[in-house]
This record gives structure tokens, C-alpha cells and sequence, in this order.
């Protein structure tokens, strides 16, 4: 069953970049930016997290925790990670356990064929642990503007 909206996020336990182990309730008292991409280096990932981390200053005045997510292996991540220069840390997702509680594994088409991958989506959980926003079939463009606009709402609101 997907999460919705005002509904508490279950807590999930996760590796991330620099070996760190991740959980939800360990973020509790700020706010979480939990985003999904389908593949480590490729053109649009790479301008995603680009634009997390040009504003990373901006979501950290807003009091928020940026997480990335994708099925890579903790290595891609940490390649991913050093080579794009990110300012925060990559979950390495491989048994898609992240990836089910936020129901972003989808049936995708590619070349003509179809599979099972990541749909470009977004999360923001309030500093309470509740899903606060979502947003899925993310295009990349001017999307985290979006999300930042989002952040600096709930932290004014709280």
C-alpha cells in the first residue's frame, strides 16, 4: 500500500555513501528529502543531484536532509557521488526495500522493450516523520525548485 500524504513514513534502515547507515527516525526533528532515480551517472541523475547540490545551502537553511536513492551498488554510489562532487549522501538500494515502501518500482518502456526500473520521483517527510509531499514522474528541469519552495513552506510552518 502506498504512503500518502499526512500519513507517518514507516522507518526503513538503509546504506548510504561514506559507509553511513540510514534511518528515517534518526532524522526525526528535521526534514527529509527522500529522491528516486533510475541509474547513477546518467545525463539526467547527474542534473538532478547537480541541482540538490547547488542548493543543498538553501535546503540546509530550510532544515532539510537531502537522501538519494537508486538500485546501484553502494560503489556506483560512492563513484556517483565523488565524481558529481554531491554534498549528500546516496542510498544504495540493491533488495529495493526503499524503493518498495515508497512504491516507485514501475513498469517502464525502453527501446521497445519493457522492465522494471525506477520512476524519477521525490518525497519530502516533515521533521514529524509524515509524508508532507510527493511527487512522481518527476521531469527534471526545474524540479528542484519545486521541492526547495516545498521545503521552505513546512519549515516556515513549524
Amino acid at each position: 500500500m502506498p504512503i500518502e500524504v499526512g500519513q507517518p513514513v514507516a522507518d526503513f534502515a538503509a546504506t548510504a555513501t561514506g559507509d553511513t547507515a540510514v534511518t528515517l527516525s534518526a532524522l526525526r526533528g528535521k526534514n527529509v528529502i527522500v529522491y528516486f532515480y533510475p541509474k547513477a551517472s546518467t545525463p539526467g541523475c547527474t542534473t538532478e543531484g547537480g541541482d540538490f547540490r547547488d542548493r543543498k545551502p538553501a535546503f540546509d537553511a530550510a532544515n532539510t536532509v537531502i537522501l538519494g536513492v537508486s538500485r546501484d551498488s553502494l560503489r556506483a554510489q560512492e563513484n556517483f557521488k565523488a565524481k558529481q562532487d554531491f554534498n549528500f549522501d546516496l542510498i544504495s538500494d540493491q533488495d529495493e526495500s526503499v524503493c518498495t515502501l515508497f512504491d516507485v518500482i514501475k513498469l517502464k518502456k525502453m527501446y521497445g522493450k519493457e522492465h522494471l526500473g525506477i520512476e524519477r520521483s521525490t518525497f519530502l517527510i516533515d521533521k514529524d516523520g509524515k509524508l508532507a509531499n510527493e511527487w512522481r514522474g518527476v521531469k527534471v528541469t526545474g524540479h528542484v525548485d519545486e521541492v526547495l519552495a516545498a521545503a521552505e513552506a513546512l519549515n516556515a510552518a513549524h
